[in-house]
Formats: structure tokens, C-alpha cells, sequence
């Protein structure tokens, strides 16, 4: 499966790609920023990243695309424009029929570390180890692509249910089905469920 992931910016929008094997062996296929020129107008800031982005989804032909989830910062016009960019990567990703994963940011550092609170470098260190690198991918939002790819990839695929799902489950994973679990359970309460 070919994963295309994106860190959205309006400055710079990061785009990983990698391939997820049989037995979750992960290999690197590409890294890249798609950027736009500040001095410009918001539209045509928009068209450079849609263009980038398209152009990738062209030539990676992507099976998934995973993109960060927009959550609110207080820097109202640094969210404006990161959201704009995910809009922008979904939009591709529907005209050609691609399916379409969001994830925080700290699910992919959970799923990458295995602590939700990593700081920035281990990411990067633990991208550039995972996918067997170098060098650590530069800038930052092309390594935080990445690592929304590998999330994408190294996802458990629904709820923990009996042991041998769990066995095959990395530690890192394991935490994450289990943290989330524990979200569903909290939802289904506050719903009176």
C-alpha cells in the first residue's frame, strides 16, 4: 500500500511517501515540501499548494492519504492557512478517488514513540530510524509527512479484541488501541450511552 502524507502549511506543506508492506515493513518512497511565496495573494498561495499537492497524487498514485487533523492554536491566522492546506489535500484526494485518514498530531507521535507527548526530535530521529535513512528528512514539516504516513501504516485497525490481535500489536500500537478504546468509553458515557 502507497501512503501519501501530509503536514498542511500555507508556507510549507510537507509531503512524505512511503510503501507499507507485508508485515508492516516500511519503506521510504519520497519527501518534499510544497511551498508558495508569501509575498503573493491568499488565492494564488492556494493554487501553488493544490498544484504541488495534485502533482504528487499524480505521480505517487497513492492507495491512502494522511493528513494532520486541524486543531485550534491561539495563532488564529497560522490555523486559517494550515486548514486551508488540508482542505486542499482532501479536495485532490477526492477527485481522484483516494481515500482520505486524519490524525493528530499526537497519534502520529504515539504511534511513532510511543508517547503522545514526544518532542519533535525523537520524531524525526524515530522517522529517520523507521524508515531505515541516512539522514533525517529537513525541514520539519517533511519529516512530520512522514510520520503521519508511518501513523497511517502502523494504525490498529479497529479495537483490541482477544489476544492474538493484541500479540501482533507493536507496544506503541498496543497503547494507542488502548488509549483509544478508553476515549470510545468515555464518549458513549458523557452521551449517557
Amino acid at each position: 500500500m502507497i501512503i501519501l502524507g501530509v503536514d498542511p502549511g500555507l508556507t510549507r506543506c510537507g509531503v512524505g511517501v512511503i510503501e507499507a508492506g507485508a508485515y508492516r515493513r516500511l519503506s521510504f518512497i519520497h519527501v518534499d515540501v510544497v511551498r508558495s511565496a508569501p509575498d503573493v495573494s491568499q488565492d494564488l498561495r492556494l493554487l501553488a499548494i493544490y498544484n504541488g499537492l495534485v502533482e504528487k497524487m499524480d505521480r505517487f498514485v497513492p492507495d491512502v492519504v494522511s493528513i494532520e487533523r486541524v486543531f485550534a492554536q491561539s495563532n488564529h491566522n497560522t490555523v486559517l492557512g494550515t486548514a486551508q492546506a488540508a482542505g486542499l489535500a482532501m479536495l485532490a484526494a477526492a477527485q481522484r478517488g483516494i481515500p482520505v485518514a486524519l490524525h493528530t498530531p499526537t497519534e502520529a507521535k504515539l504511534a511513532i514513540t510511543g508517547d503522545g507527548r514526544a518532542q519533535k526530535i525523537q520524531v524525526e530521529r524515530m522517522v529517520t530510524r523507521i524508515l531505515n535513512l541516512n539522514t533525517m528528512p529537513t525541514p520539519a514539516d517533511a519529516a512530520d509527512a512522514l510520520a503521519l504516513a508511518i501513523c497511517h501504516a502502523l494504525r490498529p485497525s479497529g479495537a483490541l479484541q482477544g489476544g492474538e490481535r493484541e500479540q501482533h500489536l507493536t507496544p506503541a500500537q498496543r497503547q494507542w488501541a488502548q488509549a483509544a478504546q478508553k476515549t470510545r468509553r468515555r464518549s458513549s458515557t458523557d452521551r449517557g450511552m
